[in-house]
């Protein structure tokens, strides 16, 4: 299963590297059952603009495995956070989130993601959450959104948003629960030395 993650200029790293250790740390947990030479179970692809390295809101530099026009059919599409205010209104980046919402198995965002989800009005008529620092700007920003709080993350079926930073970890590992099931979801915890709050 092939999972994507959003790059972009200030992204908050922990967003973006949260998921992405949990699906890499998730196929290589299942891995040890397999098969030598099997194919990992989850294939995680950063995915930019552009190839060009993208800067971390911490400052940390990381080059996109692919673009937005070329990277492989997605089981799932992740949108991280950070510092949003030049991704929203990019018609390239609208277009990609609205696309993976008819595409993709699931669409999530951690923390300000769900901004760029509901710039791209992939979250109207929809429960979501963010950040609690930002949850009258999602309010504000598209009014259709049914706006939560005090939830680590909304599963709405196809779409999922995720409060802040650490509570995309746990919301990955619920899509690992989803996408592959309880067992494997505790094991990648366990690996991770972490205290998965396994309920929103």
């Amino acid at each position: 299963m092939n999972i994507g993650i959003l790059v972009f200029d200030d992204m908050e790293l922990l967003d973006m590297a949260g998921p992405y250790e949990v699906f890499t740390t998730a196929a290589r947990v299942h891995g040890r059952s397999q098969p030598a030479g099997a194919a990992p179970l989850f294939s995680v692809t950063t995915i930019a603009r552009s190839l060009a390295p993208v800067r971390a809101r911490a400052g940390l530099q990381l080059r996109p495995d692919a673009t937005l026009g070329e990277h492989p059919p997605l089981a799932c599409a992740i949108v991280p956070g950070g510092v949003v205010d030049a991704e929203l209104g990019r018609p390239e980046l609208r277009a990609w989130i609205a696309d993976q919402r008819r595409g993709a198995g699931l669409l999530a965002s951690v923390c300000t993601g769900a901004l760029l989800l509901a710039d791209a009005g992939v979250l109207d008529g929809l429960a979501a959450t963010t950040h609690w620092e930002d949850l009258d700007a999602l309010r504000t920003l598209r009014p259709a959104v049914q706006v939560r709080d005090r939830v680590r993350w909304v599963d709405t079926g196809d779409v999922l948003t995720s409060a802040g930073i650490s509570a995309g970890l746990d919301m990955s590992l619920h899509l690992v629960r989803r996408l592959h099931g309880h067992e494997l979801a505790l094991r990648t915890a366990r690996q991770m030395d972490y205290d998965w709050r396994d309920t929103p």
